[in-house]
């Protein structure tokens, strides 16, 4: 006769266990099921306070001072500037440190962080949000007042953040004498912005033409200058002089002296979040504290992929994710159609644009996660709404390019079998463009210690995807010479000869990617 002997066991957190898996270290989780000591909860309670520290540095300010649930759609019209920066020289201090390891790493991103601690600074000081960071580049909030100065206060803190430029004019290498030099470009009006996404992921995002034009406004403007829309200038009255910049846009002339600009505009209460005091030792107590952590950080961890909120998990006794030069295969997605449309929309159609904005998003993130890849993040192009997405890093898969392929063609299909969006009496068919590009890239936690900062991966295969991107065609799927060598027996691959990309001396090999060799072989695409 068989004997089943059964142990009776429920530690104290077995409520909340399928909760804590995801934020947890390995060995702390081992140790809260196996060892539940006041020691061990104690321990659970101080690292979940630190992750919550590090989480409300990672997500944007409007996120962090009011989350949503996890999986609550919602979303505000607001008016204000906005301010684009993209910085020029990164590419080369990237490469003057790649050669020697995991030295270099830590001389690039001792670099790097100082250069966006400068800029945090200065944004803060001037009155700012800093929304995200799109690789070496940022996007700042300015939110209209009682006295609709956001316009004024933008252009002021981009001057101080031109002037502190200064400091990365002359960087000592093993190349020799380096430089990293800035645009900044600003626009105001006015602009949806919206939580989206799964209580699995959630996303921040901005949607309206207000946004792509003030990232038109960066892209048309000038290394070491500030450019405005005429749109922007106007707001601004006779507070500053302009000089002529492309058609369409100023810049900013900076005859200001130290007094006349100034260090800031308002001072802000900053960042920082109220500390959690433990009053309660005992068991119950502990519990009762964990059950209230977990509560709190489940809203700012659904916005992290969850890759690298694993990341953040393993790290957090150290609070620092060691930076490293990986290969990825790095795709961007431009979704065209549905950003653009609310600002035609009537607030019935609004709504229904932003739920449709998360449906896609949602999709999106469910076919890169299935596949071993991570959405970054979502942010605006100059004519639609970027997506970000890398295969790689951190996880390493043999196949990361085969993964990244099969999952753009997954996307694409996604987005070709979208419905036509109706606003009034006009039909729009939502589409996309998909760049792909294979090769190193810096990956690290860029931003301010202790501060605004955030996972992500910057340089030239990140550059060179985004313009892949931008030279697709409706639909289209690009992809350069690595990953074509890299997946080319896969995938069906059509060479579409050398091209010239914005930044690249040399012409580039370019090849549109059309399908896999398997779903030929069934009939399928």
């Amino acid at each position: 006769m068989e004997i089943n002997n059964r142990l009776t066991y429920n530690p104290p957190l077995a409520a909340i266990e399928l909760r804590l898996r995801a934020l947890l270290s390995a060995e702390l989780y081992a140790a809260a099921w196996v060892d539940p000591s006041p020691a061990t909860l104690m321990g659970v309670f101080e690292h979940l306070r630190t992750l919550r520290y590090i989480l409300h540095d990672y997500v944007p300010r409007p996120v962090s001072k009011s989350p949503p649930q996890p999986g609550e759609v919602r979303y505000q019209w607001q008016t204000g500037a906005l301010l684009f920066t993209d910085l020029a020289g990164f590419t080369s201090l990237l490469e003057a440190n790649a050669a020697q390891g995991r030295k270099g790493a830590e001389t690039l991103l001792g670099v790097i962080n100082d250069y966006f601690a400068s800029m945090i600074e200065i944004v803060s000081k001037s009155g700012g949000d800093l929304l995200e960071f799109t690789g070496d580049a940022l996007l700042v909030q300015f939110l209209a007042g009682k006295h609709e100065q956001d316009t004024a206060r933008a252009v002021r803190a981009g001057l101080r953040m031109q002037r502190a430029m200064a400091k990365f004019a002359n960087i000592q290498t093993a190349r020799g004498v380096l430089s990293l030099r800035m645009r900044v470009g600003i626009h105001c009006g006015r602009y949806i912005s919206a939580d989206i996404g799964t209580p699995l992921r959630m996303a921040h995002v901005l949607l309206g033409q207000s946004v792509q034009q003030a990232k038109q406004a960066e892209g048309s403007g000038t290394v070491g200058r500030v450019c405005l829309t005429e749109t922007a200038s106007l707001a601004l009255g006779e507070q500053f002089r302009f000089e002529p910049g492309k058609s369409g846009y100023l810049l900013v002339a900076d005859d200001f002296t130290d007094d006349r600009l100034g260090e800031y505009d308002i001072t802000l209460t900053g960042r920082r979040m109220p500390s959690s005091v433990l009053l309660d030792r005992s068991v119950s107590g502990l519990v009762s504290e964990i059950e209230e952590a977990v509560k709190r950080l489940e809203p700012l961890a659904s916005y992290i992929p969850k890759t690298i909120l694993r990341l953040l998990v393993e790290n957090a006794d150290r609070r620092k994710i060691p930076p490293d030069f990986p290969e990825p295969t790095v795709m961007f997605v431009n979704l065209i159609g549905l950003p653009k449309l609310v600002d035609k929309a009537t607030p019935a159609e609004e709504a229904r644009l932003v739920l449709g904005c998360s449906r896609v998003f949602a999709l999106i993130d469910a076919v890169v996660s299935a596949k071993g890849g991570v959405l970054q993040k979502v942010t605006a192009h100059l004519d639609g709404s970027d997506m970000l997405i890398y295969f790689g890093v951190p996880d390493v898969h043999t196949d990361d390019p085969s993964r990244a392929a099969s999952a753009a063609i997954a996307i694409r299909d996604i987005i070709v079998d979208l419905p036509p969006v109706i606003i009034g009496v006009e039909e729009v068919k939502v589409s996309c463009q998909i760049g792909l590009c294979l090769g190193p890239v810096f990956a690290a936690e860029v931003g301010k210690p202790r501060g605004r900062r955030e996972f992500n991966i910057l340089g030239n295969t990140v550059n060179t995807a985004a313009r892949l991107m931008s030279k697709a065609e409706e639909n289209q799927i690009l992809i350069g010479q690595t990953v074509f060598e890299s997946i080319g027996l896969q995938f069906n691959c059509e060479a579409l000869g050398a091209v010239s990309l914005k930044g690249k001396s040399a012409l580039t090999p370019v090849f549109a990617l059309h399908g896999s060799k398997l779903e030929r072989a069934k009939g399928g695409v």
